[in-house]
């Protein structure tokens, strides 16, 4: 699932025929994470500028539109077009590699990332965890010191949060703090919502 040849072919293969496109949601949509999401956006509130936020690994999850759609301060979003709810946002569709973060966006200047599956599916693969923390420390790296990453996930927090709170740390750069929200349980699974905060070491 690590591998982009197969979300290419799963999508070929969801998306031929004549029936209407569907977005297709890993683990669940919008409305279930909305109460992390917007809050936390009205916390980071700027009036200068647009609070930019990428949604990682959304393949054609309506996620990121749907922030785009319904956030009420004013934010730039990276995902996979709609009326926004301020009319100063903007929106981006971009393809890339989320161990290379870096080559397309600039050091400290992303305020959230959401990722919704894309770290359990780099830990349930080959090369693991050696790429997920490559991804983390990519995030981290990107993001403001008073950004966040927030990773919705259905691994419970015994394992997740201590290898996040081990994978975060880059001794003598970087630093973050690691907690933790049960989103609550969908479909006899339950999920929970990591937000890792990176603190540049000075």
């Amino acid at each position: 699932m690590d591998k982009k040849a197969t979300w290419d072919r799963f999508y070929t293969e969801t998306s031929s025929g004549k029936a209407p496109f569907i977005n297709f949601e890993w683990f669940f949509g919008f409305d279930s994470v909305r109460d992390f999401i917007m809050p936390l956006l009205q916390t980071m509130s700027r009036p200068d500028a647009a609070l930019h936020v990428v949604d990682m690994g959304c393949g054609t999850s309506a996620l990121g539109p749907s922030i785009y759609r319904h956030s009420p301060v004013s934010v730039h979003v990276t995902s996979k077009a709609i009326q926004p709810h301020s009319c100063s946002s903007q929106i981006e569709f971009v393809e890339l590699d989320c161990t290379q973060l870096d080559k397309r966006f600039s050091p400290s200047t992303v305020d959230l990332i959401i990722d919704k599956g894309t770290t359990d599916a780099l830990l349930r693969s080959r090369e693991g965890k050696q790429n997920a923390s490559l991804v983390l420390k990519q995030c981290l790296r990107v993001l403001r010191s008073s950004g966040s990453l927030l990773q919705f996930s259905d691994e419970d927090p015994d394992s997740r949060l201590i290898w996040l709170e081990m994978a975060a740390q880059d001794p003598g750069v970087m630093t973050a703090d690691v907690g933790v929200q049960e989103v609550g349980e969908l479909r006899g699974i339950h999920y929970y919502c990591y937000q890792v905060t990176p603190h540049p070491v000075l």
